[in-house]
């Protein structure tokens, strides 16, 4: 089978080595000079909504899946009826537009922090107002890893806020003082077939995840997770792995917004699961049956921004996976793994990679 996968990065590399185990090729479509996917497929070089590459995909592939959210649904509309596109881009669309993603989440009675549109200065002051402050004033779309989004503290702050996003269309949402950040991971085929990994905890630094946990001990929130987790997936038909990221406040759930692919926070099980939230999505998208993970003890992710140091390539506690990408500050260049028997050995050994990263 021949997978065809809109853009070509890291999470791209991830499932094309996904693909080889399964015997599968992937060809990409990516605007980068040697992208990380070019390690295990072919590339096409060109912008993700060029139309004859599109086509060309297409024409060449059983199925097309796609790697992050910015991918123009036309685009995406436009090759649908030559072949199948997984996730569906309808669910892609509610996953672009934060307010279209809320009003989701209100329908499917999934709890969530109050939000607002704004659409000028007047709608914050109301927002600000009816929400309450502090609030977080975020674009609609195109936001990500903390960028596109202002923390409203006071009354003062509006003047700011508006002139730094303002123009655009935005949405207030409330300020929430969670306990913790956790992601529910699951996977879902053309016939229905729903399976879902453990909770995982995540942990946030300037907006871009820094580490993740699995599984998180408690039953009553993971149940709950995967209650919301199955609406979704069978509100949008969905097809494919998709990430629900969510806010634990006391033993409640609030939903903070979901990613239609695989995730960061969900690394940790290529080499803690099997399958693989990477394989699970190929599966899915190729109508495959799926099984439950099977979960190995206790996993852990760090992620390596700016640069990876020599002393973190010589440790030998896990499995360290090297994008191939040029250092740049703040970049993703990788990811560390690591597994253990017990969640205490797990983050002693996740507190021994930090260490080697500062």
């Amino acid at each position: 089978m021949r997978i065809g996968i809109i853009g070509a990065g890291q999470l791209g590399q991830m499932l094309g080595y996904a693909a080889r185990d399964l015997d599968m090729q992937c060809v990409f479509i990516d605007p980068s000079v040697s992208p990380p996917a070019a390690a295990c497929g072919e590339v096409i070089e060109a912008a993700f909504d060029d139309a004859s590459a599109l086509a060309r995909l297409a024409e060449s592939c059983d199925v097309v899946t796609y790697e992050f959210e910015n991918v123009p649904v036309a685009a995406l509309a436009e090759i649908a009826s030559r072949v199948p596109v997984y996730p569906p881009p309808a669910a892609l669309q509610h996953a672009q537009d934060r307010l279209a993603e809320k009003q989701l989440f209100r329908r499917l009675d999934i709890p969530l922090p109050a939000f607002q549109r704004v659409d000028s200065k007047a709608d914050l002051e109301t927002a600000a107002e009816t929400i309450g402050l502090p609030l977080v004033l975020k674009t609609r779309r195109f936001g990500y890893d903390g960028k596109g989004q202002f923390v409203v503290r006071t009354a003062a702050d509006i003047n700011t806020a508006w002139q730094a996003l303002g123009g655009v269309a935005l949405i207030a949402e409330q300020w929430v003082n969670f306990d913790y950040e956790v992601s529910a991971i699951g996977a879902r085929n053309p016939d229905g077939n729903i399976i879902s990994y453990p909770l995982t905890q995540n942990q946030h630094v300037d907006g871009i995840l820094h580490s993740s946990r699995a599984p998180l001990a408690d039953e009553a929130l993971t149940l709950l997770a995967e209650q919301y987790l199955r609406r979704l997936l069978k509100e949008l038909d969905y097809v494919g792995v998709l990430a629900l990221e969510l806010f634990v406040a006391g033993d409640q759930l609030l939903a903070n917004e979901f990613a239609p692919r695989v995730h960061n926070s969900g690394h940790w099980s290529i080499e803690g699961a099997q399958p693989s939230q990477f394989t699970a999505h190929l599966l899915a998208i190729s109508n495959a049956s799926l099984e439950t993970p099977q979960v190995q003890g206790h996993a852990g992710m760090l992620n390596l921004l700016g640069e990876i140091p020599q002393a973190v390539r010589a440790l030998k506690c896990g499995v360290l996976h090297d994008y191939g990408k040029a250092a740049r500050p703040g970049r993703k260049l990788g990811h560390y793994t690591v597994i253990a028997n017990t969640s205490a050995e797990r983050d002693r050994l996740l507190a021994e990679i930090e260490q080697n990263v500062a």
